[in-house]
């Protein structure tokens, strides 16, 4: 039997041509393309059906994947309008994935800006190599279930704080910080109580999060007022944790400057986990239709360490 190692770190769980992350030097690949390149000039259809492109699916499968993805954001902008007491909004066939979104989520048609901004988010999170969600919608999708068992599954995996929640407790966290002036004070306290700084490290990049580069120029941009905070929490953070493991290469996730840009959008912090699953059920899909093309079912071992085998008490005996 293989060694224990815990959360499966370093472990080969699937072959895929859907996404590389390339911790190592700090790239993210769709297929072949840079994140890079794919942010600045594709849409999210293009980049979705990019990913969906897969030699050994049928193409009755494909329209499946397109149908998944087209409803995450209707789904979610006619819940948030229920919420408000508001009537929901019919998508527009003349708008984009991005703009009908935050069309149906407010009401009224979006800025150039703001669609331009959660276009690039939803490119930049559409897929991130075997994740803790992704490794979820595979395990399911290799039992031969159906696809909406599987996005439920990821979803459940997505809105932990260790991974779709974490923009939400980005933004907590600045909240308590306040000022960039409080930011040391505030941050050295909370090391003292051993909290942890959200938006910092990851289990794969050994460098600065690609992602996170564009995020950061985007939330420059349009957040002046949350950048200024947060790029001195930032600065701030890096600094204390590699006086703690200098040992260890410390970087800002794309976490972090998510939340700049989502508030910049428009949107209240509760919905940053579930915007991040409208992008990232192109992924999703893209992975079940993956491990359906060559399925096998996942089934990895455990290792025993409980006690060696022993008699039962006879129930005449038990006190």
């Amino acid at each position: 039997m293989s060694a224990y190692i815990p959360g499966l770190e370093g472990i080969i769980a699937a072959q895929t041509a859907i996404s590389m992350v390339d911790g190592a030097n700090g790239r993210l690949i769709y297929r072949g393309y840079v994140i890079a390149d794919l942010a600045e000039d594709m849409s999210f259809e293009e980049v979705a059906f990019l990913q969906g492109v897969e030699h050994k699916l049928e193409r009755p499968s494909i329209p499946l994947a397109i149908h998944a993805t087209a409803s995450f954001p209707t789904i979610l902008a006619m819940f948030h309008r229920r919420q408000l007491g508001l009537a929901p909004v019919k998508p527009r066939a003349d708008l984009g994935h991005a703009a009908n979104y935050l069309y149906m989520f407010d009401g009224k048609e979006a800025s150039p800006e703001r669609v331009r901004a959660l276009n690039t988010y939803l490119v930049l999170l559409a897929d991130h190599g075997m994740n803790a969600s992704t490794f979820v919608a595979r395990v399911i999708a290799s039992t031969d279930s159906d696809l909406a068992s599987c996005l439920v599954g990821a979803i459940g995996a997505l809105k932990g704080p260790a991974h779709g929640g974490a923009p939400s407790a980005v933004m907590d966290q600045l909240e308590q910080i306040g000022t960039a002036e409080n930011a040391e004070r505030w941050m050295r306290e909370a090391r003292k109580q051993k909290v942890r700084f959200m938006g910092f490290g990851h289990r794969i990049y050994r460098t600065y999060d690609p992602r996170a580069k564009i995020l950061k120029a985007l939330c420059a941009e349009l957040n002046p007022k949350f950048y200024e905070l947060a790029s001195k929490v930032e600065e701030t953070a890096l600094m204390i944790l590699h006086e703690e493991h200098p040992e260890r290469p410390q970087a800002t996730n794309v976490e972090f400057y998510s939340a700049g840009v989502l508030q910049a959008i428009g949107l209240p912090k509760e919905y940053f986990p579930p915007t991040f699953a409208v992008s990232r059920v192109a992924g999703w899909t893209a992975h079940v239709l993956e491990q359906s093309a060559n399925n096998r079912l996942i089934r990895p071992q455990s290792e025993y360490i409980g006690p060696e085998p022993r008699k039962p008490v006879p129930l005449a005996e038990r006190g």
